[in-house]
């Protein structure tokens, strides 16, 4: 007897688990921290068994570093849609940095940075997975836009790595710091449109065409 069952229908189901399982964690993490967190805990918030939570992931570690790798990734992603062909230079990091601050302001993204951080004396790993996955993502996608407007003679020849750098920086200075030690609330929307103006105009001062 032949299913009628899609050739790629297993895969979809684990796919579905597996994310069940990281929404599970993710909330767990998030209320306990990585000490704090158990694969107990991590089963019964994800309403799967223990023994089905170690089919896909076979310690709390792995469990911990497959989450911030995919969190990071899809950041990155879903913040670094950057069209190389847009000549208006300005809007685009005007755009990038409002999303980025906003992306950095949200509770749990400062929450799951403090995590990672904490995470990261006993478990190196973590941190360079998290950086690698996020900043670096972010950062590579940023370069490769503002190469493209060098090429195009839109901004002058320059470090594009090095700039990319310092754009992030300007953007993130004004908030992470501050809400990762719990000092004052997230930014108002004056102030982002405020500190990302800043930076917009502050980076095309030194790359913008002469």
């Amino acid at each position: 007897m032949t299913s009628d069952a899609p050739l790629d229908a297993a895969p979809a189901v684990d796919t579905d688990k597996r994310r069940q399982i990281l929404d599970g964690a993710r909330e767990v993490f998030l209320a306990s921290g990585f000490d704090g967190a158990s694969m107990g805990a991590i089963a019964k918030a994800a309403g799967v068994s223990k023994g089905t939570l170690y089919v896909y992931f076979d310690s709390k570690e792995a469990l911990f570093e497959a989450l911030t790798l995919e969190e990071k990734r899809t950041l990155a992603e879903n913040l670094f849609r950057l069209d190389r062909d847009d000549p208006d230079v300005a809007a685009v990091l005007r755009r990038l940095g409002s999303s980025l601050i906003d992306a950095m302001a949200r509770p749990d993204h400062v929450a799951s940075v403090r995590m990672v951080i904490g995470a990261s004396e006993k478990f190196p790993r973590f941190g360079r997975a998290f950086y690698e996955a996020g900043p670096v993502q972010g950062r590579s996608r940023l370069r490769a836009y503002l190469d493209a407007q060098v090429a195009a003679g839109r901004l002058r020849p320059m470090d594009t790595d090095l700039a990319a750098r310092f754009f992030l920086d300007l953007c993130a200075a004004t908030t992470m710091r501050r809400l990762l030690f719990a000092v004052g609330a997230p930014p108002t929307e004056a102030e982002k449109a405020y500190w990302v103006g800043e930076a917009v105009r502050v980076f095309l001062a030194g790359y913008g065409p002469d």
